[in-house]
């Protein structure tokens, strides 16, 4: 190699992986097969086999391993803090997910991580079944967060229903609704319905700054990056104060509490 092509060869990789944020080397030639490491945002692969095993867990079970998780979830699956997200009802196979992304580590959390990485995959599925079970009605003795109460929703139901129900074309944001439900709970798909404000808001903020990036295919964080802060701060609102559950406070005509 002439020592012109070896410039030109080393320009061109330096050109490149500044382009990617990899570090450049400091001597030598470039590896000839190097490449950018692939980012994996999660070893979940929803197969028949990952599917049944996340399927049949032991509810019974799941309550002795969630004694530990009432401290900060609640004892009945509601948190009494609006920043910690309520588990209670959620579909086994969503916080199975995020289980799994936990002790992978392709979800960070310094609290979370300890506690679910001594689990076994076994614990993880009787866990999430015995959540899925709990009930989310009202508990007059219990301590939940949930419902929030809104300052002046007024001003952001309109886009809060739009995002929800439409999405938005011209950026090519599908609405809420397709992927969590019309009512926010769907099979598969993380439960609004009964979720914390304050935890709706950080999570999307995680996502649409990279904090967090479990989501497969990037959904979330592309939706994310493309919302305003006040259509961030309306969605939280929204899902917070039990709006998507209410048809009678969506419905026309009808005065929003």
């Amino acid at each position: 190699m002439t020592p012109a092509s070896r410039i030109a060869r080393a320009l061109g990789w330096a050109i490149m992986l500044w382009g990617v944020g990899v570090p450049l080397p400091l001597s030598g030639d470039p590896p000839e097969n190097s490449a950018p490491a692939v980012r994996v945002s999660s070893n979940v692969a929803w197969t028949p086999e990952t599917i049944k095993q996340a399927s049949n867990g032991d509810p019974f079970r799941g309550m002795l391993l969630a004694r530990r998780c009432g401290h900060c979830h609640g004892s009945e699956g509601f948190s009494a803090e609006p920043f910690v997200p309520n588990l209670a009802g959620i579909d086994r196979l969503s916080i199975w997910k995020q289980l799994e992304d936990f002790r992978s580590g392709k979800r960070i959390s310094p609290v979370m991580q300890p506690i679910v990485v001594p689990l076994s995959p076994r614990d993880i599925a009787d866990v999430s079944a015995y959540f899925s079970l709990l009930p989310t009605f009202a508990d007059p003795q219990d301590n939940r967060a949930f419902p929030q109460a809104t300052t002046d929703f007024a001003k952001l139901r309109a886009a809060a229903q739009k995002l929800v129900g439409f999405g938005d074309g011209h950026r090519g944001i599908p609405p809420c609704q397709a992927c969590h439900g019309p009512v926010a709970y769907v099979k598969g798909a993380p439960a609004l319905s009964t979720q914390n404000g304050h935890y709706v808001l950080t999570q999307l903020q995680h996502f649409a700054d990279g904090t967090r990036a479990n989501d497969i295919n990037m959904v979330m964080r592309t939706i994310a990056r493309q919302l305003t802060a006040e259509e961030l701060g309306a969605l939280a609102e929204y899902y917070g104060a039990g709006r998507a559950a209410d048809r009678h406070a969506e419905s026309p005509g009808l005065p929003m509490q």
